[in-house]
């Protein structure tokens, strides 16, 4: 038996495979999984993310106030290490990746300062890469 952690599954909408696949390898580096007509898999960060074709699903998206800035509510991303986000964020930088949120440090001083940012992908889904100094610090409370 592994001590690995879960690997987490999770299935959103897109409005075609091409610009989706182009956006998941191209910008963020992602592995193509398996794949038909419909509906495409990408190794994100060691997680399954498959995109589906349903162009009446990928509505726009609202947002709620944290810590000074619009948040979309539906989005999805992952934690990455200090170093690796910051990476990410100049090579975001780099392609003149538009973003929704800017990479910034949110919470400066406070328990749970994190590096955070959030870009689109071809079908308006929103994704948020975020980073902690200090591991133990993911689920700090004040």
């Amino acid at each position: 038996m592994t001590s690995a952690r879960p690997r987490f599954h999770l299935a959103f909408p897109v409005n075609d495979i091409e610009s989706t696949r182009r956006f998941y390898m191209d910008v963020l580096g992602c592995r193509v999984g398996r794949e038909d007509r419909l509906w495409i898999d990408f190794d994100f960060h060691g997680h399954q993310i498959s995109a589906h074709v349903a162009p009446n699903e990928t509505t726009p998206v609202q947002a709620n106030p944290v810590d000074g800035e619009r948040v979309p509510v539906r989005h999805f991303g992952v934690i990455l290490p200090w170093n690796d986000w910051h990476a990410l964020a100049a090579r975001l930088r780099e392609a003149q990746t538009r973003f929704v949120i800017e990479p910034t440090i949110r919470f400066k001083g406070l328990p749970g300062e994190q590096a955070t940012l959030f870009i689109r992908d071809p079908s308006g889904n929103v994704l948020e890469f975020k980073s902690f100094r200090e591991d133990s610090q993911v689920f700090a409370r004040e």
